[in-house]
């Protein structure tokens, strides 16, 4: 696997060399750095950069499939925007905190569980109201489960997708909500790959000035140790993560003090350590941000 792994990296090190010497003797160097800190942890890797003011590029395993995670719930806050922006609701609406949902495999309910749950402020709401703005906070800043499948089932998984075909972005699955156990047992999950959620955060990126409160929510990430944690303090990221057993994700947009900005787009899947995990792509961001630097 890792002899696999190390020749795969080396082609995509190739293939990324850009035309000017210099940049590429340091592409090359970077991804030989990534390469080593990956060949020192057990598990597989994908990732996806690109800076946004020259357009270039770095993959790695970048359209492998990789179970999503909490990754996930960035496409179902832009169909909640979507929605919003088509009028079918506003995003100050209020609407009834439920704890039972209905399975894809043959629509039984099931219940999620607070203890299984990284946000439990929820619980103690069910059957109150609250606006889908601060569904919407809950689910992306404390990747509250609760607050996911609400969503999901006032906006629809598959309006998710047809948005996500409507602006031409690929390699995401979203199926259904969380902890449909029926669903995992049926091998129906929410897929992504690198390169999708990249063209995710790049379509992000782009709309940014049109939806300032959707960055204000990226913005707003309780969970930092990945993207930023070796970063500068002065550094801004717009971020998602997500982590089941054995996987640990993050994915964003990084702005640096002089205004330029970078995609990154960090994956893992199979993890022995999941803390060696989080500790490698921890240090691969701290590379790509060197590298920008």
């Amino acid at each position: 696997m890792k002899k696999y792994a190390l020749l795969s990296l080396l082609f995509v090190c190739f293939k990324i060399v850009s035309v000017s010497g210099q940049k590429s003797q340091e592409t090359v160097s970077l991804v030989n750095e990534i390469n080593r800190l990956i060949e020192q942890t057990e598990g597989r890797f994908g990732i996806a950069f690109k800076n946004l003011q020259n357009n270039d590029t770095i993959f790695i395993n970048a359209h492998e499939y990789f179970h999503a995670a909490s990754t996930m719930k960035t496409p179902v806050m832009l169909e909640v925007f979507n929605q919003e922006k088509q009028a079918k609701f506003k995003i100050t609406d209020s609407i009834i905190v439920k704890n039972e949902f209905q399975s894809i495999v043959d629509k039984s309910s099931y219940s999620l569980s607070i203890l299984d749950d990284s946000d439990d402020i929820l619980y103690a709401k069910i059957g109150k109201k609250m606006t889908i703005q601060d569904l919407t906070y809950e689910m992306m800043t404390k990747s509250s489960n609760l607050s996911t499948n609400i969503l999901i089932d006032k906006v629809g998984a598959e309006n998710v997708t047809k948005l996500l075909e409507s602006l031409n972005i690929k390699e995401n699955i979203v199926l259904r909500g969380v902890e449909d156990q029926k669903a995992f047992e049926a091998g129906l999950n929410n897929k992504t790959t690198p390169y999708g959620l990249m063209q995710i955060f790049e379509h992000i990126a782009s709309t940014q000035a049109h939806n300032s409160l959707m960055m204000n929510i990226l913005f707003d990430q309780k969970f930092n140790e990945i993207i930023p944690a070796n970063l500068p303090k002065n550094v801004k990221v717009a971020h998602k993560t997500g982590s089941i057993k054995g996987v640990q994700h993050d994915s964003g947009i990084v702005f640096l003090p002089d205004g330029r900005k970078y995609v990154l787009i960090l994956l893992s899947k199979n993890l022995k350590n999941e803390d060696d995990g989080v500790k490698t792509l921890a240090q691969i961001s701290k590379l790509i941000y060197d590298y920008m630097n």
